[in-house]
């Protein structure tokens, strides 16, 4: 097995970066993450409108997958998710979905158990998940705290233990990162921050060759889920919509007018974050219906 250190932290997306380690397919590989705040919160007296910018939304990485080209597909298989015994969550004016309104910058820090995170005196079952994964995009760089294409800060709240992620690769290696693990988050993400919390990731990657999806694709046990971003949620969910809808017309060789009719019986559209300069949205399909094939090309 392979590790890589939280010392290895990149904040864009790039093909420029150095390998931080190698791995072939079937590798199994270890991700030591910090949180999304770069450890800056250290307590509730933190002044969250006051933190070094230049230090939040870190990915460790990037690892450097043999055998990788430019339209294969990375498959990650999310295989255990640990998180410290702390968390973090903050609200900073100007930011997040209801960034309209007036409000005071507060921090708060919780504890965090097998089972629970501890939120006042409530008690919020947890559901580590992984709020950063991606790879290098084609050429320049993009910031670790957007979505797009590539994966990147994609806040999907079921991107936990037990899903697979098929990410296109756009260059020699993939060159995979991920970070700003999660204890818990509901769809959305609504304030800009969840319960952030550094830990480690074990994943497993593999490759299909020579095909690749043209958004991020989420495998659970039920379903095929669209992971997409656009300047606003429209874009984000038309975006998903299609491409959720040509998979179905592949699947079944039926025309576009009859896989539109499936999609408003089955297709379920979902937000995934409304705070990041891109907005996220993701298109769930039922597996018994559609392939992992039918959304590559």
């Amino acid at each position: 097995m392979k590790r890589i250190g939280r010392g290895s932290i990149i904040y864009t997306f790039s093909p420029k970066h150095k390998p931080a380690e190698v791995a072939s397919p079937g590798e199994y590989v270890l991700f030591e993450t910090e949180d999304a705040f770069g450890g800056q919160v250290k307590g509730e007296e933190t002044p969250p409108d006051k933190l070094d910018w230049s230090r939040v939304d870190g990915a460790t990485g990037p690892l450097y997958i043999e055998g990788a080209d430019l339209g294969d597909t990375l498959v990650v298989d999310i295989l255990d998710i640990r998180l410290q015994e702390k968390g973090a969550i903050a609200v900073i004016p100007g930011y997040g979905g209801l960034s309209h309104l007036s409000f005071a910058p507060k921090a708060k820090v919780v504890r965090i158990d097998g089972s629970f995170v501890y939120f006042n005196d409530i008690r919020i079952p947890i559901k580590p998940m992984i709020g950063t994964i991606g790879v290098a995009p084609k050429e320049g760089e993009i910031p670790a705290g957007n979505p797009g294409k590539h994966g990147g800060n994609m806040d999907v709240s079921e991107l936990g233990v037990g899903r697979r992620l098929y990410l296109p690769v756009f260059t020699k290696g993939a060159l995979l990162a991920l970070g700003d693990l999660h204890a818990v988050q509901a769809d959305g993400e609504l304030c800009v921050s969840a319960i952030e919390s550094p830990g480690e990731v074990l994943v497993r990657v593999n490759l299909i060759k020579g095909r690749m999806p043209n958004w991020p694709i989420l495998e659970t046990s039920e379903s095929f889920q669209v992971i997409t971003a656009g300047k606003d949620l429209d874009e984000a969910v038309r975006e998903a919509a299609e491409e959720s809808i040509r998979a179905i017309m592949r699947a079944k060789g039926i025309p576009f007018e009859d896989a539109y009719m499936l999609g408003s019986l089955l297709v379920e559209l979902k937000i995934n974050q409304v705070v990041d300069p891109l907005l996220g949205a993701r298109a769930r399909v039922p597996k018994w219906l559609v392939s992992i094939h039918d959304f590559l090309h």
